[in-house]
């Protein structure tokens, strides 16, 4: 278990970092006008440029930590590790970015280290991993469900249009955390026939393009704060609903408190990771914003 407690950690470092460069190459790339819908070649374009690229090759180090994390942990206990990347990066900007992080920034930063020390406290083994096909078949269907989510949401006007695709884009992610957990092989025959398997690679696609989508809206805040509630609350649930997940016996109230604390520290952080209002287009190529992840 202390060795998933560490990957989880691993992970949030990664996708922390992971998110800067995201955004500064989604900034560096021309946004489409309000109302134009998920637009696939945006992903071409964005992966023209190296942030973006270096980003995503962290996103898969941090994949990779988080299935290592999701074989002995709960999901609830990882998914809320994942939401903490908002604390890494504000937290890397300090000496990187030259950013002054305030009272109110470092509080959040400590709400999210004692929120996730009571999940690692509380946290038990997790649920056995051999689940129906009905449910790794319901993964895959809520991937055309997401997708249908995100192409109605992308057409709807700001400030709802980047909040919206936040909250489909972290379900994604959360989607992605859930399949994952129940991939128990890494045989090509069997992961072909497996659709969880396929759930991790289409919903990885989707997620990936109604991010980007989102991030270069500009609303990151509210984008931060609805993909931290998508990517922890539901999948946890799911976790806890479908998959067995547990507390140990008797820490049940630190498990909650943990999981509210680490939430709610990443979701005030995302203010900070906004990085202000985007600037005009001239410009954004020179600015580094720092979404939530």
């Amino acid at each position: 278990m202390v060795v998933s407690l560490v990957a989880a950690a691993v992970a949030a470092v990664c996708y922390g970092v992971a998110t800067v460069l995201q955004a500064l190459g989604t900034r560096r790339t021309e946004a489409a006008g309000p109302g134009a819908g998920l637009d696939p070649r945006l992903l071409v374009r964005v992966f023209k440029t190296w942030p973006f690229v270096a980003g995503t090759a962290l996103d898969l180090v941090g994949f990779a930590a988080q299935l290592v994390a999701l074989a002995e942990l709960p999901v609830f206990a990882v998914e809320a590790a994942q939401a903490a990347n908002l604390a890494v990066t504000a937290v890397i900007a300090v000496p990187v970015l030259g950013v002054a992080l305030g009272r109110r920034e470092w509080t959040a930063v400590g709400a999210v280290c004692a929120g996730l020390a009571l999940l690692g406290l509380s946290a038990g083994r997790e649920g056995p991993s051999a689940t129906s096909d009905v449910f790794r078949y319901a993964l895959l269907g809520a991937v055309a469900v997401i997708g249908l989510f995100g192409m109605w949401a992308a057409r709807r006007p700001e400030p709802w249009r980047s909040r919206l695709l936040g909250l489909a884009s972290g379900l994604g992610f959360g989607l992605i955390a859930l399949a994952g957990r129940i991939v128990t092989t890494v045989a090509i025959a069997d992961l072909w026939r497996d659709p969880a398997a396929w759930t991790v690679l289409l919903a990885g696609a989707v997620t990936m393009l109604m991010y980007a989508t989102a991030l270069q809206g500009g609303a990151v805040t509210a984008v931060a704060a609805a993909l931290v509630v998508g990517e922890t609350v539901l999948p946890a649930a799911a976790g806890i609903v479908f998959l067995g997940d547990r507390s140990r016996a008797g820490f049940v109230p630190m498990a909650v408190a943990g999981f509210l604390l680490a939430v709610a520290g990443a979701i005030a952080l995302a203010r900070f990771g906004e990085g202000g209002d985007p600037p005009p287009p001239a410009d954004r190529a020179e600015q580094v914003s720092l979404p939530a992840r």
